[in-house]
């Protein structure tokens, strides 16, 4: 097989997964690791992909955080809905963690009328929505990290040994077909993964963008999850790949 071909091959192979690694070229295209690592590496050189560690990864994949301020200008109308479609899982009564970014303060700012509710949050946006809130508002105590807004450290580890969810939503930086959400940052990476451990139900809100961009971190797989709410039409693959995880899909559809 010529090089052009393969790198077509490669290319469609990365759109599918969002990731590849050279071993898994030598798999799929039955070429040797010399071939495999130039190949990737050619693809990288010419911008096509993003080469990392141990995998090719997406021509738009970026290890650059963008601004908290930005993230809000971005598909605002498609966050209010994911919104109030993650917050109808909620229950009325009982303890929820919202995670901190964009799309989780919508579904902050839908629960707070919520009276017998007891948020628990590391999202400095939401926390100053909580003078005006029904619902008990508390703090996961932390550092703030000024790209996101969101409290973590080894102060909000701490917090979160003591703690117990009926219900955690959490956002995503990128999602993986494959591999499932991925976030940009070590100390986030482990305040999801921890909470995670600590909620009978784990909900996971994204917008269609993140699909199949995968950011630096992997902080779970896709059965980790109860619940995925998003506004992208999944594939018949795609959804059964979730069903085999034993997640429900929610689909926020435009109104």
């Amino acid at each position: 097989m010529l090089a052009p071909e393969r790198h077509r091959q490669i290319l469609r192979l990365l759109g599918e997964r969002g990731r590849v690694t050279a071993a898994e070229i030598c798999s799929r295209l039955g070429v040797s690791v010399a071939t495999a690592r130039r190949d990737v590496t050619e693809l990288s050189g010419a911008g096509l992909a993003t080469r990392t560690r141990g995998a090719l990864l997406p021509h738009d994949f970026s290890l650059v955080e963008p601004p908290y301020p930005r993230k809000t200008e971005k598909a605002v109308t498609a966050k209010v809905r994911l919104g109030r479609a993650a917050a109808a899982l909620v229950p009325e009564v009982g303890t929820v963690f919202v995670d901190a970014g964009t799309t989780c303060l919508e579904v902050g700012r839908a629960l707070l009328e919520r009276a017998a509710l007891r948020i628990y949050t590391n999202s400095v946006p939401l926390l100053a929505l909580a003078g005006e809130a029904r619902a008990t508002v508390s703090a996961v105590g932390g550092e703030v990290r000024p790209m996101s807004l969101a409290l973590t450290g080894g102060l909000s580890q701490s917090w979160l040994e003591n703690l117990r969810f009926d219900v955690a939503v959490l956002g995503a930086s990128g999602l993986d077909g494959a591999a499932g959400a991925s976030t940009t940052e070590v100390g986030e990476a482990a305040v999801k993964a921890e909470v995670l451990r600590r909620a009978r139900r784990r909900i996971l809100v994204a917008h269609a963008e993140k699909w199949n961009r995968p950011s630096a971190l992997r902080f779970a797989p896709w059965a980790a999850f109860t619940d995925f709410v998003t506004d992208r039409a999944l594939s018949r693959d795609e959804r059964i790949a979730l069903n085999a995880a034993q997640v429900r899909v929610h689909t926020a559809s435009p109104r």
